[in-house]
């Protein structure tokens, strides 16, 4: 804490020495000894880097709800974080992606990653990936930033799918088991910040889904209908004031949630399914291990050992999913033969099924 202090005096003084320019609207280029006195150990070199950044960009400009949609199509990965925080104004969308550029000139953030405030990670974020952009962003009613990268230029961890599992430890701490993935990187996230940030993980469609589900659950239908535009609504509650799947689609792509109007009529019709907070999915998991352990004590005797297929049994198991899969696919525009895996884990069978869509649609 007193490095902390001693940091914060060191930068709040002489202001003047310590800027390049001022952009306006409290965004400002710092020199260059500023931001390498502001050196984070923490730099991009995979996706839950930048997704970790992301997501400490939107925090930093005090968002209280997050919501973090990404997803991959063939060696390119996509991540899109929308917020409720301060914004940033139009001119300097594209100033933003400079080096040094930041809105945090008298205030850096310490946390477990490192110091946050150089003017570098939105800089990072674009030099690492294929594209970087701000794709809506309102000053003073939050921002929608979309990144694109390519496998074979930015890592990541390639099990993307499990979901980490959490071990209460003595004084309250949480031990976190599992690949580092996104989902890893969003889980110590949000319990970094459980008590400030309300954030929301899912794929581009389930992050529309509920973004469609607060904003309709915030705004009565008289101000849908007679209300603000869509110009002047918070970002993050655009997609309720939309009335038809047209409108619905064209605003979830001004927000980086590209869709089909099939889908946006999917998600105004309550098919696909809202995303939790990822805090209740954490407590959820908490909750399950405690309910098994505490059934056990009452049965007098331990849990029973895990089933665990043959390897012939499994590629049985595999093949009558893939058979099964065909007519979901079908109704749905996806791959019918995507690369299904199956695995024994544990006391638990996985399945991944990749929703791809169908080449042939």
């Amino acid at each position: 804490m007193n490095q902390l202090t001693s940091f914060v005096d060191e930068v709040a003084t002489e202001s003047h020495l310590r800027v390049e320019a001022d952009l306006g609207d409290g965004f400002v280029r710092l020199r260059t000894e500023e931001a390498e006195r502001r050196q984070a150990a923490h730099d991009i070199r995979t996706n839950e880097d930048m997704v970790l950044e992301l997501l400490r960009n939107s925090r930093d400009a005090h968002a209280r709800n997050i919501f973090l949609a990404f997803s991959k199509s063939e060696d390119e990965r996509t991540v899109i974080v929308i917020d409720d925080g301060d914004g940033i104004p139009e001119r300097l969308h594209e100033r933003i992606f400079e080096p040094r550029v930041t809105s945090k000139l008298d205030s850096v953030h310490m946390d477990k990653w490192g110091i946050h405030g150089r003017g570098m990670a939105l800089f990072a974020v674009k030099t690492n990936a294929e594209e970087a952009r701000v794709c809506c962003s309102v000053p003073g009613k939050g921002c929608s930033l979309y990144a694109r990268t390519r496998s074979d230029q930015v890592q990541e961890r390639k099990d993307q799918s499990t979901f980490p599992s959490f071990l209460l430890k003595e004084q309250g701490k949480v031990s976190i088991k599992g690949p580092r993935n996104i989902l890893r990187t969003a889980c110590e996230f949000a319990l970094e910040h459980k008590d400030t940030i309300s954030l929301y993980v899912g794929s581009p469609s389930q992050i529309a889904a509920t973004l469609y589900e607060i904003g309709c659950g915030t705004i009565s239908a008289v101000e849908r209908a007679f209300g603000e535009s869509l110009q002047e609504s918070l970002v993050t509650k655009k997609l309720a004031f939309c009335c038809d799947c047209q409108e619905f689609a064209d605003t979830a792509a001004q927000l980086g949630l590209s869709m089909s109007e099939r889908s946006a009529r999917r998600i105004m019709d309550g098919e696909v399914k809202p995303v939790p907070e990822i805090k209740e999915l954490i407590t959820l998991v908490d909750q399950r291990q405690k309910t098994q352990s505490n059934q056990a004590k009452t049965r007098g005797r331990k849990s029973p050992s895990a089933i665990r297929f043959a390897s012939d049994d499994l590629s049985h198991f595999k093949d009558r999913v893939e058979h099964a899969f065909v007519d979901l696919a079908d109704a749905y525009y996806l791959d019918p033969h995507p690369h299904i895996v199956v695995q024994n884990r544990g006391d638990a069978l996985h399945i991944s099924i990749p929703l791809v869509p169908d080449p042939e649609n």
